[in-house]
């Protein structure tokens, strides 16, 4: 993967976060499936870590009210783990 490759998917992947606070790349749970990995997991601000079907199932209510616009992401970074991909 080519450094311009890096940049490429590092801006892919800043669109999308944080990754449950972007409505536009949907809000179905088949959505929201596709998007994550089955061991996907995240860590709240308290610390407390949330299973993937444990933040999935509870996105629904949370989509019922407006997104707050104002989440901090900052300081994004991409880097290679490995030479060759499995592709």
């Amino acid at each position: 993967m080519s450094d311009f490759d890096l940049e490429t998917s590092l801006g892919e992947l800043r669109q999308r976060e944080p990754i449950f606070h972007r409505r536009a790349f949907g809000t179905s749970r088949d959505d929201l499936e596709a998007m994550t990995a089955e061991d996907f997991f995240e860590i709240g601000a308290s610390g407390r870590i949330y299973r993937r079907d444990f933040a999935i199932s509870n996105l629904p209510e949370r989509y019922k009210q407006p997104e707050r616009h104002d989440w901090p992401c900052r300081d994004f970074s991409v880097r290679r783990l490995a030479e060759t991909s499995i592709c």
